[in-house]
């Protein structure tokens, strides 16, 4: 039998994060480790997803609910018979993914059909505040080629107009959250393509994709909160062009693989993004972002400390994790 220990632990920001929904001023997450018989440890982190109610408590819960349940022969595809999508699972198939590693030698991306890892480059997230912040802080990312600008129902375009002025070169995505109406849409869009917008990511409420139904927008939109597992693709056909990946909303590496392929399928283009958490949370999205058109791995960028072994980041670019780390 695998023995399977959790840990919660906290994570302090940099500064406190604000986007639509809420201010975060930690990162809470869950630590899974698993062992087995032969001395080989294999772990990985979840934050989860809290606006669908997730919490440290929860998520484990439901691993305890499981763990006598884990075998030495246990796969990925078992854990999504036996757990819902989210965070929970997510720890497990990934630290699962880990330990499988270190038990044969064989990397977690070789297992996952890759040829090799080549470094991927991050967006850099700036989250709401007052204008001399968001100044202050787009000055500072200025190495950073890709900025995401957190914008809400109220601040949206004269953020844009920021970059534009403190960081002109930038590329830039705008996430809203859900926090606009389709109406609001309309009325930023032709502005928003002035100002060189590439993509704007969940622009309305998750439910009210159907407002999006044949719309011409003349920027990419992609589905992020409206975007769980592979039981949500077929509803966003049409609506939207880009689908946001994240590892704690999907449940874990061995759906996130799965996704991708039936969302290329479909037609759609990929983004890998993140709940925030440290590098161990960042290094299994690190695979899914080789197939990435946006990558959205910025979490430990955003906080005070990080893991001891963690991804190395350099303007952007962030290099393959190190088996140390995770896989």
């Amino acid at each position: 039998m695998i023995d399977c220990q959790t840990r919660f632990e906290s994570w302090a920001m940099i500064e406190p994060f604000e986007i639509a929904r809420e201010v975060i001023t930690d990162q809470p997450v869950l630590l899974v480790q698993l062992h087995d018989g032969q001395g080989h440890m294999g772990q990985a982190e979840a934050a989860g997803v809290d606006y669908d109610g997730e919490t440290l408590q929860s998520m484990a819960a439901q691993i305890a609910s499981v763990q006598a349940r884990l075998h030495d022969q246990v796969q990925g595809e078992e854990l999504m018979q036996w757990l819902p999508a989210g965070g929970a699972r997510n720890a497990l198939d990934c630290a699962l993914w880990d330990l499988r590693a270190k038990q044969t030698g064989r990397p977690a991306w070789r297992q996952a059909g890759l040829e090799g890892l080549a470094p991927v480059t991050t967006v850099f997230t700036i989250g709401l505040g007052d204008e001399a912040t968001t100044r202050r802080k787009l000055r500072e990312a200025r190495h950073y080629p890709l900025i995401k600008l957190k914008v809400d129902a109220q601040r949206h375009l004269e953020i844009v107009r920021m970059v534009r002025q403190e960081h002109p070169g930038a590329r830039v995505v705008v996430d809203a959250n859900q926090s606009w109406t389709r109406d609001l849409l309309l009325a930023l869009l032709p502005e928003l393509l002035a100002l060189g917008v590439e993509l704007v990511e969940q622009p309305l409420a998750r439910g009210e994709d159907a407002q999006l139904e044949g719309l011409q927008s003349p920027i990419a939109l992609a589905a992020d909160e409206s975007c769980t597992d592979r039981s949500s693709l077929q509803a966003l056909v049409g609506r939207y062009q880009y689908i946001t990946i994240k590892l704690d909303k999907c449940g874990g590496l061995t759906e996130a693989l799965a996704m991708a392929k039936a969302a290329t399928q479909l037609g759609f283009k990929l983004m890998v993004g993140n709940m925030c958490g440290t590098s161990l949370a960042m290094a299994p999205a690190f695979l899914l972002a080789q197939w990435c058109a946006y990558v959205d791995l910025d979490g430990p960028l955003l906080q005070q400390l990080d893991r001891a072994t963690p991804l190395q980041y350099h303007h952007g670019v962030i290099q393959p994790p190190s088996p140390a780390l995770w896989g």
